[in-house]
């Protein structure tokens, strides 16, 4: 199996208002790409946030006293943590230099998952408010655009919490299954796999955070091509929530 991956670099800075798909869709004539049944579009979130003027300003809000106190303990901006507070459920963990929670859509993140890079001074953007539904916009577009079938995954940069160093992450998907449940399957040996599942989203977007980069590289959408489980995946009705692991099956937050 031969995987493909392509960096869209001819997105321009995206305003309030822009349509991704027909961004794409430029983009893909400029550099002579053509979509193929099975390719899969990877976007980073902060690009479906600005597109969907989804902007956090951050000398606007009202500092908490709780805020305060947290941003002492996490030694990080108080606006930031109300920011991050404001985009939460629950605090998971408070340490030096870092804050964890839970944010409103169910992910277990750092800051809630609020990005302060590449974004203007003063500005601050959280996830979409709903990944799921700007990914299937953006593939009902092009699907119409193309008449090809496609997926659309969104991304974003999350660390964990037993490694060092940060990792691309799906936090919204459709065209795909996110998860890869391959329990029955058998092993070289022939033995049936008892426990197995992939979190193919993921996967697929730690691959495309290769391209797009965490600084300049300028490259916030990824095509990859030729992902063989395609069609074994295909699902234009699910999205992202079989990859977050229910609270009471979490073993680190009981």
């Amino acid at each position: 199996m031969t995987l493909n991956l392509f960096g869209l670099k001819e997105i321009p800075l995206v305003k309030k208002g822009d349509n991704i798909a027909n961004l794409i869709i430029e983009d893909l004539k400029k550099e002579n790409i053509t979509l193929q049944d099975g390719d899969i579009i990877l976007i980073a979130e902060t690009l479906i946030s600005k597109a969907e003027g989804n902007y956090i300003k951050l000398d606007e809000l009202e500092i908490s006293d709780e805020a305060k106190d947290i941003a002492k303990k996490a030694k990080k901006d108080p606006k930031l943590i109300q920011a991050v507070l404001n985009e939460s459920n629950e605090i998971v963990v408070v340490g030096p230099n870092f804050i964890v929670t839970e944010t409103k859509h169910g992910f277990v993140c750092a800051n809630a998952g609020i990005d302060e890079s590449n974004a203007a001074d003063g500005l601050a953007t959280p996830m979409p408010e709903n990944p799921d539904k700007s990914a299937k916009e953006i593939r009902e577009s092009l699907e119409k655009e193309t008449n090809k079938e496609l997926a659309v995954i969104i991304t974003d940069t999350q660390g964990r919490a037993f490694r060092v160093g940060a990792i691309g992450t799906a936090i919204g998907c459709s065209g795909i299954k996110p998860l890869w449940v391959r329990i029955g399957d058998e092993d070289l040996y022939g033995r049936a796999l008892e426990t197995t599942e992939v979190a193919t989203a993921d996967e697929l977007s730690a691959a495309a955070s290769l391209l797009m980069g965490q600084a300049n590289e300028g490259i916030p959408v990824v095509l990859i091509r030729g992902f063989s489980a395609f069609e074994t995946l295909r699902d234009t009705e699910s999205g992202i929530k079989s990859l977050i692991r229910e609270k009471e099956f979490d073993a680190f937050r009981k």
